[in-house]
């Protein structure tokens, strides 16, 4: 058959089939595997990531993944799949791709005793179906208006991270759900909560702990002009998508002067007309002026003799933002702008941050709010930044799903030991790729136990103990490199969601590769000669 495909195929075409192409592939997997472990759980160790200049120091796995130019389609088919996780539920990366291959791995014990890949995908599912099941008889459910949950599931969540003190890392918690809870909409009992609507700042100096929550827009901006107001309190605020200037028709004109009483005719003309929106302003009460697009120097000045405050070029995501944050509707023109659509901020001040100066748009009613990240280096404050969208994430998965599991690989093994138990319910081979399931499962727990400095045979010993005897939520306590008998005592919990989303992926990614058994990698295309030209100097 091969030979056949011979004339099928351009030359130099590579083609691969059978198990050979299973077993590169997961061999593949397992080099991501042991790449990403080492990394995982809140003892697990960082990466440096250097790409020319920039270098990144992480252990989150979302930007691990992210900055990984991998060349091998299988490898590209997990990263991908890491990268769904990390939009889906903004955490459980690392893991789905070590979950993920850790499967492969126990696959490829089952493909070396001869069982056929089709046994195994089905074998997988079945023991993924469970699992679902069985982890909602396993969570907890919760109320997701309670803060002490609130707290110890964003605790687990940056328990990981590089916090340098206890008071820092509570710090950092409160000001994480005071946020959250600032931009949450309830409505009819459910609870949206919109990450975008926390604006995050990072600045360069002073020490991380100075970090702080407000409640409103800060903008990386000045007023336009030195003569306005640097602070100004309970004022009307004016949002805008159009410029405070004299517009510039489409069509082009050339203007005729004759007397130099002309200019000055022509000028007063535009000066009128920017005058005319100043005063529409000013009549409306605003002491705020925010648009997207331009202002010129005379509306400058005239705003600023005026007492207005102004900005320009504000990002349209700003823009966005001060709108949820002081509840002013964006006017598209002058003319249709009215009183009804102005909104209110209850102080508005110029303030130092590090080296450059910002504009805080405050309001006790803001459904919009900044943090403020502060640290000593861009590598500090990027690093900060993703743990907070971690935290940011959690909250927002507890609020979509209000159920919790036990963390430091109780769940896992949970899920391991009852997956066994349901073991003997499945009819032939199937029952192998099923047990094969819960071992990856219990070797996940073992990694976790590795990177909390424990062995992990005694370990693993002890944790299956534990749960064969009932206790459910006996885990990995990495703090003090021990098995705990109830996580949720300690404080570390996850998300039902997260583990639900790793588990799907996880098996949906390694069924993927297990179904894939003829690779043909084309050749290269041949360059055509390109015609000689003529040379215009040999006759």
């Amino acid at each position: 058959m091969k030979e056949n495909m011979a004339y099928l195929l351009r030359e130099g075409t590579q083609r691969s089939t059978g198990n050979e192409v299973i077993l590169n592939n997961i061999a593949v997997a397992k080099i991501l595997l042991e790449m990403l472990k080492s990394s995982l759980g809140p003892k697990g160790l960082d990466k440096m990531l250097v790409e020319g200049q920039d270098v990144t120091i992480t252990n989150d796995g979302a930007t691990i993944v992210k900055n990984m130019e991998v060349q091998h389609p299988t490898a590209k088919l997990l990263i991908e799949t890491a990268k769904t996780v990390d939009t889906e539920v903004g955490d459980g990366t690392t893991s789905v791709v070590v979950l993920a291959g850790l499967l492969l791995e126990k696959a490829e014990d089952l493909l070396n005793q001869k069982i056929h890949p089709t046994v195994i995908i089905e074998g997988y599912r079945k023991a993924l179906n469970s699992s679902l099941e069985l982890l909602k008889n396993i969570a907890d459910k919760i109320s997701p208006e309670d803060r002490k949950i609130v707290h110890d599931l964003v605790y687990t969540t940056l328990s990981s991270k590089f916090f340098s003190t206890e008071h820092t890392l509570e710090k950092i918690i409160n000001l994480v759900i005071d946020a959250s809870l600032a931009v949450l909409d309830k409505r009819d009992g459910s609870y949206d909560l919109d990450i975008k609507n926390i604006k995050i700042v990072k600045v360069n100096g002073g020490e991380f702990d100075d970090s702080e929550l407000i409640n409103g827009i800060v903008v990386d901006k000045e007023p336009t002009n030195e003569n306005m107001p640097k602070r100004v309190e309970n004022v009307k605020v004016m949002l805008a998508d159009f410029p405070l200037k004299l517009e510039k028709t489409e069509i082009s004109m050339k203007l005729g002067i004759s007397d130099p009483t002309q200019i000055k005719g022509y000028l007063d003309e535009q000066t009128a007309y920017v005058k005319q929106m100043v005063d529409k302003i000013k009549a409306m009460g605003v002491k705020l002026f925010i648009t997207q697009k331009d202002i010129d120097e005379i509306a400058s000045y005239l705003m600023g003799k005026n007492g207005i405050m102004a900005l320009k070029n504000v990002k349209r995501s700003d823009i966005e933002l001060l709108s949820r944050a002081t509840g002013a509707k964006i006017a598209s023109s002058m003319k249709d702008a009215n009183e009804s659509d102005l909104g209110e901020a209850k102080l508005v001040e110029v303030r130092n941050l590090g080296k450059n100066k910002y504009l805080f748009i405050q309001s006790d009613k803001a459904k919009a709010v900044t943090v403020i990240i502060k640290g000593s280096n861009n590598m500090i404050t990027d690093e900060a930044e993703r743990s907070l969208n971690d935290a940011f994430n959690s909250i927002r998965n507890l609020l979509l799903e209000p159920y919790i599991v036990a963390g430091g690989g109780a769940v896992e093994e949970e899920l391991a030991k009852r997956l066994r138990d349901d073991a003997r319910k499945v009819i032939g081979k199937e029952q192998l790729a099923f047990n094969a399931f819960a071992d990856a499962l219990e070797e996940y727990v073992s990694i976790l136990s590795e990177t909390a400095g424990m062995d992990p045979i005694s370990a693993l010993t002890e944790i299956r103990h534990k749960h064969a005897t009932g206790l459910k939520n006996a885990g990995i306590d990495v703090t003090k490199a021990r098995i705990y008998d109830n996580m949720l005592e300690l404080r570390v919990i996850d998300s039902l969601k997260v583990k639900e989303q790793v588990l799907k992926s996880a098996t949906e990614a390694a069924t993927a590769i297990l179904k894939i058994d003829d690779m043909i990698a084309a050749a290269p295309a041949k360059q055509q000669p390109q015609p000689q030209q003529p040379n215009p100097y040999l006759g």
